[in-house]
């Protein structure tokens, strides 16, 4: 057990990216919903903006848990066309279902931000952040939705996941910060002793907590 829960995780992880307290153009993102916490405490001891960073595969009609894409709320989105092909999805529904993958972010961005808006990254120095990643699937349609709004760079920082999926993800960031990669890995959740769900309103307890303390700093 590496972590009392996400805030602890959190705190750890800022020991980690210390260095970035000192940029003026760092953002940091938190995935929801596990993700916010963790991210809340790095935001903080780094000085820097938080956000969320909402983004959703596209699933293949008729079988959902297989991604044809991702779409993010920035409008980001990214389309794997060996699968529309393989998978027969026409271009009308490819669409219908961009269609209705925005209208669910629009509603989850209006229930986590209010009335703000979602932050600029463009020519920023984005730190993506989640609780751990397991497969990596989801936080790599993450990242590719996100080069779509062009920050200078990008990095993804974890507690934990696994070395094979480390390995990859390396790959894809232009730097990954993981604070341990257990050969031993089955799910996230075994590495913290609380890995209760996060609920919507921490994540937006969260959200405006970070924002006050900004206002003031």
């Amino acid at each position: 057990m590496f972590f009392k829960d996400r805030r602890d995780a959190g705190r750890q992880l800022a020991g980690r990216l210390s260095q970035f307290g000192t940029h003026e153009d760092v953002i940091v993102l938190g995935i929801p919903h596990g993700g916010v916490p963790v991210a809340f405490e790095v935001a903080h001891a780094l000085r820097a903006p938080l956000d969320v960073f909402l983004c959703s595969k596209l699933g293949v009609p008729g079988n959902e848990e297989l991604a044809f894409g991702a779409l993010a709320d920035n409008d980001g989105r990214v389309l794997d066309q060996s699968i529309i092909r393989a998978a027969g999805i026409s271009p009308e529904e490819v669409q219908q279902i961009t269609e209705s993958t925005e209208r669910e972010l629009r509603e989850q961005a209006q229930l986590y931000r209010k009335t703000r808006p979602a932050l600029n990254v463009e020519g920023k120095t984005v730190i993506l952040i989640d609780d751990g990643i397991a497969t990596g699937s989801s936080i790599s349609a993450a990242v590719q939705a996100l080069r779509q709004a062009n920050p200078s760079m990008l990095i993804v920082a974890v507690p934990v996941a696994p070395p094979t999926t480390c390995s990859w993800l390396r790959t894809k960031v232009d730097s990954l910060v993981v604070l341990y990669a257990p050969v031993q890995f089955q799910a996230v959740g075994e590495f913290y002793r609380d890995f209760s769900q996060t609920p919507d309103r921490e994540v937006v307890e969260l959200l405006e907590q970070s924002a006050r303390f900004k206002e003031k700093h």
